[in-house]
């Protein structure tokens, strides 16, 4: 069984005490993950500071250049790191409409490459003959990351590569339930970035405590749930520690009379289920008109009905199983929830596998607002699906609840989804999809969901601050 190392200062570093990391298929131990000390976060931090200076000093260009070297490089281990995610996040390497481990990979070869490819150009907003007025924008220094265990490695390279092009230095931290594949990733990184300019740290809740309140990181990027979003406010406070926080949502979708259900259903179970349903913008009520209720629900039964849910590595898997004990119990209690309501299950709402954390695709219908399945985010593969008859209600059902990540509508009348859309309290709106990201598209949250956003021209600003230079002619 192999034992990984932290990387410091460009270094592999082993820890006193290591801890077991736990595959979801079987329960099995696949590996042993180092436990960082405080002392060990510290030299990591250092080590970030350290090498800010040469690394901000370098051009867009350079930077981009050798950001373009680690994708090829990750490219290279692509098979291993497939493997990897398999190993610990239980997503198939391929699954159900590719989207599995597959897609992690080649999402994060995209992210890097056309996030390297963007460019912070300094403003002029006056230039007149008394003065000239630019603004620049400068990294911060060293910046944290905190990756959650549903994309490990997808998520930490939308943390790190805006940070890293924009001229920070970055000390990463994954969850501790998936940090294999973040850990071979800095050892790939290595190899080809200076010293000092990414540090990758593992560890539990301490080691998360003790970045987010240290003196000596300029930024928190986090993405995770409500409640240690919040936590980490109140840590960072003391040194007024820049934050991004991407945290929990429980998208609406709301389905209108006219929608083409033939169309919309494929799409509405793919962005529903992504990842087992362990996605941050997964689509996770879905509201849909009494007059196409019944014709919905048909498809999507017959869709989850035809999913194999199982181990990530057998090649018929269309689902892994959850990625943890925890998860597969909030699963099981708010399906267990529903039941006591009364609810219709359309398909699944037993586990029949316990060899792993495994919950077959569900569909619950005949639920309501006020329902634990409705007002608590599920993060996994069982979806409510409540009829309406008035838009007006589903509108004011999918704002109900404090959280705004995203949302969507799904109409054949673009004017109508349109004018619904803009009433959403949430960062994203599709309108016939859900979950959509790209790297040139600001995504963030409202509400409970955080706030900060990422990618795109708007996603590096985050990682600067302005200064203004005035330069007087007299």
């Amino acid at each position: 069984m192999r034992e990984f190392n932290l990387i410091i200062n460009g270094n592999s570093v082993g820890t006193a005490d290591y801890f077991d990391v736990i595959n979801p298929a079987d329960k099995s131990i696949i590996a042993r993950c180092p436990k960082a000390s405080v002392e060990q976060l510290n030299d990591a931090v250092a080590a970030a500071k350290a090498a800010f200076p040469a690394w901000s000093a370098l051009t867009y260009e350079q930077r981009r250049d050798q950001l373009m070297q680690l994708a090829d490089a990750v490219e290279d281990h692509g098979e291993e790191l497939m493997t990897l995610l398999t190993k610990e996040q239980g997503k198939p390497t391929k699954g159900f409409a590719d989207l599995g481990a597959g897609f992690e990979l080649g999402g994060t070869l995209a992210w890097i490459r056309a996030t390297a490819s963007m460019d912070l150009e300094s403003e002029t907003i006056q230039d007149n003959d008394i003065a000239r007025i630019e603004l620049h924008r400068k990294p911060l220094g060293v910046v944290g990351s905190i990756t959650p265990w549903n994309y490990p490695l997808l998520i930490g390279i939308w943390h790190i590569i805006p940070a890293l092009l924009t001229g920070n230095t970055v000390v990463m931290k994954p969850s501790e339930m998936t940090p294999l594949t973040v850990l071979r990733f800095g050892e790939i990184a290595k190899a080809i970035l200076p010293d000092g300019v990414l540090n990758v740290v593992t560890g539990e809740g301490d080691i998360g405590a003790a970045m987010t309140s240290h003196k000596d990181i300029q930024k928190i990027v986090f993405t995770g749930s409500t409640p240690t979003g919040k936590a980490i406010m109140k840590s960072a406070a003391d040194n007024l520690t820049r934050l991004t926080l991407e945290l929990g949502g429980n998208d609406a979708g709301i389905v209108l009379a006219d929608a083409d259900i033939a169309a919309c259903a494929p799409k509405i179970f793919a962005t529903s289920f992504i990842n087992n349903g362990q996605t941050c913008a997964a689509l996770k009520r879905l509201y849909v008109h009494e007059s196409v209720h019944d014709e919905l629900c048909e498809a999507l039964t017959n869709m989850a009905k035809s999913m194999k849910t199982g181990n990530g590595f057998d090649e018929d898997t269309d689902f892994g199983p959850l990625q943890n004990q925890k998860q597969l119990d909030i699963v099981k209690a708010l399906a267990e929830d529903a039941k006591d309501r009364g609810a219709n299950f359309l398909c699944g709402g037993e586990v029949t596998d316990e060899s792993g954390y495994f919950y077959p695709i569900t569909l619950v219908s005949n639920i309501n607002d006020g329902a634990r399945l409705v007002d608590e985010e599920q993060f996994g593969p069982i979806l409510p699906i409540i009829k309406f008859s008035d838009v007006e209600e589903a509108i004011a059902s999918a704002n109900r609840l404090q959280v705004g990540l995203g949302g969507s509508v799904w109409s054949q009348d673009i004017k109508e989804a349109q004018s619904i859309a803009s009433r959403l309290e949430c960062g994203t709106v599709w309108i016939n999809n859900h979950a959509m990201v790209q790297p040139d598209a600001p995504f963030g949250g409202v509400k409970d969901s955080g706030f900060g956003v990422e990618f795109g021209e708007a996603g590096l600003k985050e990682f600067t601050f302005i200064q203004t230079v005035q330069i007087f002619k007299s």
